[in-house]
């Protein structure tokens, strides 16, 4: 059964990316809606589930916080050193990557992510079939989002057309191999806190840094602002369905 609905995961996955491919000439609304799908993610789903993974205290602060910090700066400071960015984005113009391997990087995250998605079905059924149910309704709600974050970030970073079909290929397969793997083998807990925390801080930089100024760049619109606020909430709207 965990196999069976991590397949259709992986369905949602494939059309959440297809629709991001599809979407043409609307640049701007489909990084608006990226940012606030990201945004939500990191606030309704990765730290939530960090801090529940993973409760040890280090210098007065959670670990997976740290490890947030820590996530967000590692995008900084490879931006900062390997001159990402060309200019000062002309004042929020028009934005150019010259370094693809952020958009694969921020991709494979997304794929592990997808993985442990996977691991987590896998899990829940060894709890109970309640309980691997109700799992595995909240990774195939968001499963949309993350294929359409992947197709995305990876073709926003200069990554070609093909390129970023592959990735989300592999981020929709990801959580059929962590089903899988889910049911034959224990990871620990805290790890996977841990892991969660980092990889929201990652997600956390591109959010704010580089999607949301792209999709602002050019002529002022009203029209990604919301498309921002409607990725939020409807990850929020996932968020409350699935507890």
């Amino acid at each position: 059964m965990a196999i069976l609905l991590a397949l259709v995961s992986m369905c949602s996955t494939f059309i959440g990316g297809l629709v991001a491919d599809r979407i043409g000439d609307r640049k701007r609304l489909v990084l608006g809606l990226a940012a606030g799908v990201m945004l939500g993610v990191v606030a309704f789903d990765l730290m939530p589930e960090a801090l529940e993974q993973d409760d040890r205290i280090a210098l007065g602060v959670p670990v997976p916080l740290l490890a947030a910090v820590v996530g967000f700066f590692t995008v900084h400071v490879i931006e900062k050193t390997m001159a990402l960015h060309t200019g000062h984005e002309d004042e929020f113009g028009a934005h150019h990557h010259d370094f693809a391997s952020v958009g694969l990087v921020a991709a494979g995250g997304l794929i592990f992510h997808s993985f442990l998605d996977g691991l987590s079905i896998g899990f829940g059924f060894q709890a109970g079939a309640a309980v691997g149910a109700a799992v595995a309704v909240a990774v195939i709600s968001h499963d949309f989002a993350d294929g359409f974050n992947t197709f995305t970030i990876t073709t926003m970073y200069g990554n070609e057309r093909k390129r970023g079909l592959i990735l989300l290929a592999a981020d929709a397969v990801a959580p059929v191999l962590g089903a899988i793997v889910g049911t034959v083998l224990e990871v620990p807990a805290q790890l996977v806190g841990m892991y969660l925390g980092y990889f929201a801080g990652f997600l956390l930089y591109l959010a704010t840094a580089d999607i949301l100024p792209e999709a602002h760049a050019g002529r002022p619109s009203k029209w990604p602002l919301l498309c921002t606020l409607v990725g939020v909430g409807f990850m929020l709207a996932v968020a409350a369905l699935s507890h």
